[in-house]
């Protein structure tokens, strides 16, 4: 056991934010991602929701201060006529840790096409439309 670290940061995650290097990124997706056959490295935190684990990550891992907007949501698909109000918790967490911090919005398979390439994709639980969320690392 170690102190200070939250119980979502299991040894293989932490060992994958370890291994990562400046302006590597990683991707925290919601139950619908195609995780799987995305991810470079998968980690999968089943029953855990992103608010929670963008939290838990957030807590040790630095955003890239050099680049305009280190985190990326994927945007709504035009027509869906759905505004997704996690982002809000999601700007609450990142301000927490990283106040300030511009956010992207990308289109769904421009999204997927940069997720291909991530470091690690986080897989959760999550039920909630549009949830899912890239974060460039940064240095410390």
């Amino acid at each position: 056991m170690l102190k200070g670290i939250n119980n979502l940061l299991t040894p293989e995650l932490l060992k994958i934010l370890m291994e990562m290097g400046h302006g590597d990124e990683l991707v925290i997706s919601d139950g619908n991602f195609p995780a799987a056959s995305m991810a470079n490295h998968l980690v999968r935190l089943d029953g855990n929701n992103v608010p929670e684990v963008l939290d838990a990550i957030l807590s040790v891992f630095p955003l890239d201060q050099y680049v305009e907007e280190p985190v990326v949501y994927m945007d709504v698909v035009p027509g869906d006529n759905f505004v997704p109000v996690i982002w809000d918790e999601y700007r609450k967490i990142i301000d927490k840790y990283e106040p300030g911090t511009k956010i992207e919005h990308m289109e769904r398979f421009a999204f997927y096409e940069r997720a291909k390439k991530a470091y690690a994709v986080i897989y959760t639980s999550e039920k909630s439309k549009y949830a899912n969320v890239i974060l460039k690392k940064g240095c410390v």
